[in-house]
């Protein structure tokens, strides 16, 4: 006859048992999905990482489809900006090199910018064209194409542009402030030492230097004649012979037309589906990558934290 009491333990040591391997159970099955979405963060971050060193980049993808391909210029064009001649080139030379590119549409939004950076682009552009005669390149204007962006714009093909966007602008400028008088009335008395007796050239403090001044407009008309050259290349007979057109006045895109500064009206969704019959629109602008912009993000952040700290902080 089973004792009571050795039931009792018996079934005290079969819930132990039970409870013990429930509980392994439990911590296999939670280790498990702890390494299951631990991988899958990892896995995450590990696509994060590839995106944010350009290592998936967008730019050299290639349809199987025949496309268009176009590249964004906005903005000041400047060797520090988006649209620097590194990333327009860089954009260009991989629309021009994709099998599938039927043309190339550049489209412009620039007020201008480095003559330089502009020349870069506009030379990059004829080695693009002359490298692949069998695919045209179209400039599409959009608000505003002056100055540096009509530099570069000359090099295309043609130029498709809006009845009202703006136009031309085809000159140079140097400008700057003098504080002579200013300084006189509050008694500041500069005091600039130079070897060489051009290096405080146009200095802003000093009273203005009337052969510097000379030496300075000089070279502004060199670029400005520079500029003409360029234009005149670009357009060819399609110029019309009018001063007033390198006066570095602007004008309307149906008055460029006239002029011969640009072809005809179009949108660069017009000029994919009606002059390159290619509807289907492939961007190969060079973007920033995911580490600069979040590079940036925080810079800006800090920087706001900074200020707003800053703010708070008040002599006694």
């Amino acid at each position: 006859m089973i004792d009571p009491e050795d039931r009792k333990e018996g079934w005290e040591q079969k819930m132990l048992e039970k409870l013990a391997f429930s509980s392994v159970t439990e911590q296999r099955r939670t280790r498990r999905w702890g390494i299951f979405f631990k991988s899958l963060t990892f896995l995450y971050l590990f696509i994060l990482l590839f995106i944010g060193l350009g290592w998936f980049s967008d730019n050299g993808v290639s349809m199987s489809d025949k496309h268009t391909a176009i590249v964004e210029l906005r903005g000041e064009i400047s060797a520090n900006s988006v649209s620097s001649s590194t990333n327009i080139n860089e954009g260009l030379k991989n629309a021009f090199k994709d099998k599938n590119t039927q043309g190339v549409i550049l489209r412009i939004n620039s007020p201008g910018g480095s003559p330089v950076q502009a020349g870069y682009i506009n030379d990059e552009i004829q080695r693009l064209r002359a490298k692949y005669p069998d695919i045209p390149l179209y400039a599409v204007i959009e608000d505003i194409c002056a100055s540096g962006g009509y530099y570069v714009a000359v090099a295309a093909d043609k130029i498709y542009v809006d009845k009202a966007s703006i136009v031309g602008s085809i000159g140079v400028l140097m400008n700057g402030f003098g504080f002579t008088g200013t300084m006189e009335k509050l008694g500041i008395e500069r005091r600039l030492l130079t070897a060489g007796e051009n290096k405080g050239f146009l200095d802003a403090f000093s009273p203005p230097n009337p052969q510097q001044q000379q030496y300075a407009q000089g070279m502004l008309n060199d670029i400005h004649q520079q500029f003409i050259q360029v234009v005149q290349k670009g357009r060819g007979n399609r110029l019309k012979d009018k001063p007033e057109i390198f006066s570095g006045i602007v004008w309307t895109g149906q008055k460029s037309i006239d002029l011969g500064l640009t072809d005809a009206l179009g949108s660069a969704d017009y000029v994919a589906r009606e002059i390159i019959k290619a509807e289907s629109i492939v961007d190969f602008t060079t973007k920033e990558s995911f580490v600069e912009r979040f590079a940036k993000r925080l810079g800006s952040a800090s920087t706001n934290t900074l200020i707003n700290a800053g703010n708070g902080w008040k002599l006694q």
